[in-house]
Order: C-alpha cells, then sequence, then structure tokens
C-alpha cells in the first residue's frame, strides 16, 4: 500500500514539472548497429510480414478483419484510461472509458464501434506519452529486431504498456492468449491496409533507413506537441516547413 501510494506521489510531482520540451534534431548515436538491425527488420518483412499480411487481407471479408481490428482496440481502452489518469487528464480518462463501456456492450464486445457514430471518439494514448508528460526526455533513437524504429523514452514505455495491460492481467489463460492473438491480427490488417506507404518507404525510397527514422520522430513529437497543445490552445506542427534531406 506505501509503495503504491509513493508511486502515485512520485507521478504526480512529476506532472507538476511539466511535460519534457519536444526533441529536435536526430539523438542516433548508435546508428551503425541501429542500421542493421534496419536491414534484419526490412528482411522479416519482405519473407514473412508483407505476404502474410496480404495473404490475411485477401481471405477474411472486410466486415471480420474490421471486427478483429476493432476489437484489438478497444482491449487497449483500459490501458489508455489507466495512462490518462497518470497524466492527470481526467476528461480523457473519462471520455475513453465511457468509449469502453459502449463498445464492450452495445459493440459487443468490441466487434462494432457504435462509440465513435455517438461522438465518443477517444484519446488513444500509452505510457510513452505519460513519461513524456512526466517531463522524461526523448533518449536516443534506436531500432529494436521485430518491433521498428522507437525512443528510449517510447521504448520502455511499451515495455510497461504489455507488463501493465489491465486486460492481459484481468483475463484468465487461455483467453489472454485470444488476447494477443487479436492484436497480432490488427498488426497484419494495418500492414495490409497501409501496404504501399510502408512499400514505399521500406523499398523504394534512397535510404529506407534514414526516411523511417525522419518519419518516425516527426510524427511522434508531433502527436506528443500536439496532446501538450491541447489544453494550451493549439500546437503548430514544427516540422511543416522541414525538408527530407533524403529524399529523391
Amino acid at each position: 500500500m506505501r509503495t503504491g501510494l509513493s508511486a502515485c506521489l512520485a507521478g504526480l510531482l512529476l506532472v507538476a514539472c511539466g511535460p519534457a520540451p519536444i526533441a529536435s534534431g536526430i539523438n542516433d548515436p548508435n546508428e551503425a548497429r541501429n542500421r542493421e538491425i534496419h536491414a534484419f527488420n526490412r528482411g522479416v518483412d519482405r519473407a514473412l510480414l508483407r505476404p502474410t499480411a496480404n495473404a490475411y487481407s485477401s481471405v477474411l471479408p472486410e466486415p471480420v478483419e474490421q471486427g478483429i481490428s476493432n476489437f484489438a482496440t478497444n482491449l487497449d481502452a483500459p490501458g489508455d484510461v489507466v495512462n490518462n489518469i497518470l497524466q492527470l487528464r481526467l476528461g480523457r480518462a473519462a471520455e475513453n472509458t465511457l468509449r469502453f463501456a459502449i463498445n464492450s456492450t452495445i459493440g459487443i464486445g468490441g466487434l462494432f464501434d457504435p462509440a465513435t457514430a455517438m461522438g465518443v471518439a477517444g484519446d488513444p494514448t500509452d505510457f510513452g506519452e505519460t513519461l513524456h508528460v512526466w517531463g522524461v526526455p526523448e533518449g536516443q533513437y534506436s531500432e529494436v529486431p521485430f518491433m521498428g524504429p522507437t525512443t528510449d523514452r517510447d521504448l520502455v514505455g511499451v515495455i510497461v504498456d504489455v507488463v501493465t495491460n489491465p486486460v492481459r492481467l484481468a483475463l484468465p489463460e487461455p483467453e489472454s492468449y485470444y488476447a494477443t492473438g487479436t492484436k497480432l491480427a490488427s498488426r497484419l490488417s494495418d500492414r495490409a491496409r497501409y501496404g504501399d506507404t510502408v512499400d514505399s518507404i521500406l523499398y523504394e525510397s534512397a535510404d529506407s533507413y534514414a526516411q523511417t527514422r525522419l518519419l518516425y520522430l516527426q510524427n511522434r513529437r508531433f502527436a506528443l506537441g500536439g496532446a501538450a497543445g491541447d489544453a494550451e490552445g493549439g500546437f503548430e506542427d514544427p516540422y511543416a516547413d522541414f525538408e527530407d534531406p533524403y529524399a529523391e
């Protein structure tokens, strides 16, 4: 009990310090190793992930595939609520709670998404964003085998989200394995849905590693800055006029 209270107090103190500044530039001191891992990940995508995703998407009817993706997204909602609370964004926590309740009941366990039709869009988040809100800096850029691009902060966030996921902890075996399976199936759907974009980055750009790194950092920093700007009257994309030095 004391440990949990101490953790909560520490989190409150970190939130009081304010979010970490949005990083700029590229902090990639281990680029040589990261490029090797990127080459490995690209090989895995070419040999396994891309053909599996295309086969998965072609075999399943679109409504079934969408239902599985909806179900997987709904499983993330309790984790979003926990992170919203840790970020002291209680309005967003309430919205995500309502969304989970609607989709888990009217939406038949999350297979359907009536919450969006009712105007409850939700606010996806993660522990990496929580660390950002607590003032933890971005750290170094890196590539992780089978996972892809990340930063020191976001890698810790992914690990914590997986280990402490409320749904995974609440479900007994083998139900917890089914939940994991739907998450993997949802990733396959994403790979097929955005296949042309992913292929252009990995296989058609002059330097797929640099392109992947640039896009990941742009998107992640803009998402974190936009989330912080919601409470401050807006956020201007600092990369709007940034030219990709690796573009052909």
